[in-house]
């Protein structure tokens, strides 16, 4: 290197260090700087661009980024920062580009060749990665090169949208690859893996068992569990099935594993010939399968003996034999199931899986259940120590889970709720001295109780069982801190009584990282825009909005380093997972349902302006055709709910309603279409404009069908996902966009127009012009000069008495006992005004009314207007009345009475006060923070 060249490294090193440190602004001081010394140099404007766009000033990065890409540059460095820019810019398709440009410079670099493969996995073109996989594979002669050839197929049959036909043509061509490799697969555990799997994928069942048989083969399987894996598909395939059984009776035997899975294999084995046969088996397969079931039972028993009380393995399997006789009628003793649960209560009752261990097995009737409860209630319900405090908590479990319909009455119920919260006030003694990291032996127990009352709850539709539930949680969550399951308990009650503040708390309580927000976030954000006092500044829950996204963003910047990871250790097991994953996250159900709720109180947050509704409109258009993965953990919630009842999370859902992807396709054409017909931008101008790359098309959506007509379409099907006054909002904004729809579209700039005014406002902000617009001559108007003014249609009657209706519902709702409802009417209310301000917004202009004609539409839309603020006045008026009567003496004395049985029970009359004075305090901060936001949007938008 020149003296020249580490002369200039030394002063381009700063630079470095203020991105790595994320001073962007130093470092665009200092490349402004240089840029004076060396105005050409493409890796300082690389390095100033990646500071702009850190620092979100796009339109500059823009222009560095143009100049830079034309200069095709080939060194290391440049091309390393001009893949942030790139990607920061979320345009993949342009730095597949500039590598493939590159590495056509220097085609014998290696390195280029590998970063040209690399960007085409960091943009999913699997195809164009084969390509270039193949090409690097015969210039450099290297089979890692072969194999992400292999792989690049596999992964392109997987795409979504790859017809079945060319899907098997891309296997075979992976086989094909493979098995020409001058190296062997079984050289490398994870080739090995790529090559079964290819297999499987052909139903090349032989081969694969071929593969696997060899000593190589069996070699591999023993060390690695992912080929394992396949191997056991493989026998299952292949009918081995008795084979794998022998094996694993074998290694429970001899060598005293205790692996579930050995187990399965050889109770699969003991039925093999009753799977292949179906519902009809000879008597030849069944007198077979008897003496299997005999052979096997033995087997299970000799383990039972030889464990003893060390392990539950032995008795599991034999359970499971039991379940499986009966269920192909093979069972030898009706009373055989009863006598090995009574066996394992009296054994493991003390664990703390029995519960679940047995859950599987005692889904029982009749008799059976009667035997079965008799045995429970035969135990003893009284402890002493931690051990018999477990089997008691066990005990209560498995009788709840088998209550009849009958027997979940008012005084039942009542009787259990009592019964639990004694015995947890019992069970803390056991507890007393741990560490706060620690949890409380007898915490199930308080959560069986908030069951109860829960379950109190929906039998009576009394929220004082909901504050009992709230007061016994919140004094558990004294005693065991890190009770995860009573916070997303108290989560789920605190949003039923319209107390969000302590919800929100007790959610962040949860200190939900990375990937959680995707599984969880829906705890709390679900339909949070009700909650939300955005109107007012508040933006606590617009943050934890935000706060949520941030996995998202993650996984749009880092797993694709993963699996550039993966493809360079060659791990390609890994891979396949990698890219579900990311796929799965990118195209997640919760995240754009989290994107509608942040919508919504934006739009009630900021003024309404054409810069927000073209950006939201360009956002949810990106969504709109995406294929939604829900990824919400649904089972994280415990539920000790009979059988016979909707579990906890059912009945403590919201509205009893769990939004999907009904919910999500409706919010998203009705939010689509109002800011399409409040926004200038057509497709041509935004095809222009766009700066990141567009989304894949799905292959599914119906070629005949216009953008207008998907929006306009209605399925009875999502609609069952919303409430009924969401559905009145659905009809309303129909109605509304049908009425105003030929007025916009007369009335609507002509696109050149909007081209010019973009290329304007660009230049003023960079000193440059957009480049690659083509502006026409238009004539000024969005109409032909000879197109007639649509003539003035009066509005439907739907949009005239809308508010009216909603008002009337709201005074129905807003003294009940709860103001959960009527705080949802008011944000129904509130939406449908925001939507029609934003339907408008053109016809706010009295240039825009005066030269199209509009006097009359715009007249009419003021009508409405100002009759639907007069009734959000009264409707703020009416939240404001009623969160003063929230968090008074006689509110907080009143939700202590309702407590009386927790009181009773024990826990101090004080902590339940606290407890109340928390919640009435939020519920009125709740409905004093709407009802003020209701009132600004009216002074925001009062028409003149």
């Amino acid at each position: 290197m020149s003296a020249a060249a580490v002369a200039l490294d030394r002063q381009i090193r700063p630079v470095y260090d203020a991105l790595d440190t994320g001073s962007n602004k130093s470092a665009i001081v200092t490349c402004n700087k240089l840029l004076k010394k060396y105005p050409r140099h493409e890796l300082i404007k690389a390095l100033k661009a990646l500071a702009l766009v850190r620092s979100q000033k796009i339109e500059e990065s823009l222009v560095l980024c143009e100049e830079v890409l034309e200069l095709k540059p080939t060194s290391d460095a440049t091309l390393t920062a001009m893949m942030h820019v790139l990607r920061g810019l979320g345009r993949h398709k342009d730095m597949v580009k500039m590598f493939e440009e590159a590495y056509k410079q220097q085609p014998h670099n290696e390195e280029l060749g590998i970063q040209n493969f690399f960007a085409n996995v960091r943009a999913s073109q699997w195809k164009s990665a084969q390509l270039v996989a193949t090409r690097m594979h015969k210039q450099f002669q290297d089979d890692r090169y072969l194999y992400w050839t292999v792989i690049s197929t596999v992964l392109q049959a997987e795409e979504h949208g790859t017809p079945l036909q060319l899907r098997e043509l891309l296997y075979k061509l992976a086989h094909r690859l493979v098995v020409s490799s001058p190296t062997p697969s079984y050289v490398n555990s994870e080739r090995f893996h790529l090559h079964l799997s290819i297999l499987l994928k052909l139903d090349l069942i032989d081969d694969a068992h071929k593969l696997l048989d060899s000593p190589v083969g069996r070699n591999i399987c023993a060390t690695n569990l992912s080929c394992n894996e396949l191997r056991r598909e493989v026998w299952k395939l292949k009918g081995l099935i008795q084979e794998e059984g022998d094996s694993a009776k074998g290694l429970i035997l001899d060598k005293d594993d205790r692996n579930w899975l050995e187990f399965l294999s050889v109770l699969d084995a003991t039925f093999a010939d009753l799977a292949d046969k179906g519902t009809d088996p000879s008597e030849e397969a069944l007198d077979v399968t008897r003496a299997r079931i005999r052979d096997t039972e033995q087997l299970f028993l000799k383990v039972v003996e030889k464990d003893g009380l060390r392990d539950r393995t032995g008795l599991l399997s034999l359970l499971e034999l039991e379940k499986r006789s009966r269920a192909h009628g093979l069972s030898s003793d009706e009373n055989r199931l009863i006598t090995l649960l009574q066996e394992y209560l009296e054994k493991f009752s003390h664990k703390p899986s029995c519960h679940q261990d047995l859950l599987s097995y005692t889904q029982l009737k009749g008799d059976e259940l009667q035997k079965w409860k008799t045995i429970l209630d035969s135990f003893s319900f009284s402890f002493s120590t931690e051990d018999e405090l477990a089997r008691v908590i066990n005990l209560l479990k498995l009788q709840r889970h088998n209550l009849l319909p009958s027997e979940i009455t008012h005084d039942a119920e009542t009787a259990r709720a009592a019964l639990y919260t004694e015995k947890y006030l019992q069970g803390l003694k056991f507890g007393a001295t741990l560490p706060s990291t620690e949890l409380q032996p007898a915490d199930d127990l308080a959560l069986l109780a908030a069951t109860s009352y829960v379950s109190l709850w929906k039998l009576t539709t009394d929220d004082g069982y909901l504050y009992s539930a709230v007061a016994l949680l919140e004094y558990a969550l004294i005693k065991s801190k890190q009770s995860y399951s009573a916070k997303l308990m108290l989560v789920r009650l605190y949003r039923l009584l319209g107390a969000p503040a302590q919800a929100l708390e007790h959610y962040r309580a949860l200190r939900v990282k990375q990937v959680q927000n995707e599984t969880l976030s829906y705890f709390i954000l679900s339909r949070t825009s009700m909650f939300s006092s955005a109107a007012i500044g508040d933006l606590t829950f617009a943050s934890e909005c935000l706060e949520a996204n941030q996995i998202y963003l993650t996984n749009s910047q880092e797993t694709g380093d993963f699996i550039i990871r993966a493809f360079s250790a060659e791990k390609y097991s890994q891979i396949p997972e990698f890219v579900t994953f990311e796929d799965r996250l990118e195209n997640s159900l919760q995240r754009d349902l989290i994107k509608i709720e942040h919508l919504r109180m934006r739009l009630a947050h900021e003024n309404i302006i054409s810069d927000i509704v073209d950006l939201e409109l360009i956002e949810l258009k990106f969504i709109f055709d995406r294929v939604h993965h829900d990824n919400r953990d649904t089972n994280v919630l415990p539920s000790y709910q009979p059988r016979s009842s909707p579990d906890f999370n059912t009945q403590t859902l919201l509205f009893d309603i769990y939004e999907g992807h009904g919910f999500l396709r409706t919010f998203l054409k009705l939010y689509i279409r109002c800011l399409q017909q409040g926004s200038d931008l057509d497709d041509t101008v935004e095809e222009k404009l766009l700066i990141g790359d567009r989304p894949k098309k799905r292959p599914d959506v119906p070629g005949d069908l216009s953008l207008r007509d998907r929006l306009c379409e209605r399925s009875e099907e999502d609609l069952k996902e919303l409430t009924q006054d969401e559905v009145s909002l659905v009809e309303f904004a129909g109605a509304l966009g049908d009425w105003l729809e030929k007025y916009h579209d007369y009335a609507r700039p002509h696109p050149s127009a909007v081209l010019a005014e973009a290329s304007k406002q660009t230049e003023l902000k960079t000193g440059h012009p957009l480049k690659g617009l083509e502006i026409p001559v238009s004539n000024g108007n969005g109409h032909k000069k000879d197109e007639e003014v649509p003539a003035f249609v009066e509005p439907p009657e739907l949009i005239v008495r809308y508010f009216d209706e909603m008002k009337t519902k709201f005074n129905e709702l807003k003294d009940a006992s709860s103001p959960v409802e009527a705080l949802h009417v008011a944000a129904i209310v509130q939406e449908a005004f925001l939507i029609l301000v934003v339907e408008s917004l053109r016809f706010k202009n009295q240039t825009v009314v005066k030269q199209n004609k509009l006097g009359n539409l715009a007249a009419s839309i003021k009508s409405i207007r100002t009759n639907a603020i007069a009734n959000l006045k009264e409707i703020s008026v009416g939240l404001i009345k009623r969160s003063e009567s929230e968090c008074t003496a006689e509110s907080r004395k009143a939700f202590v009475e309702e407590c009386s049985m927790v009181i009773d029970a024990g826990i101090d009359h004080d902590f339940v006060l606290g407890v109340a004075k928390k919640g009435l305090d939020a519920r009125k901060k709740v409905l004093e923070g709407f009802g003020k936001g209701i009132a600004r949007i009216c002074t925001n938008y009062t028409t003149n």
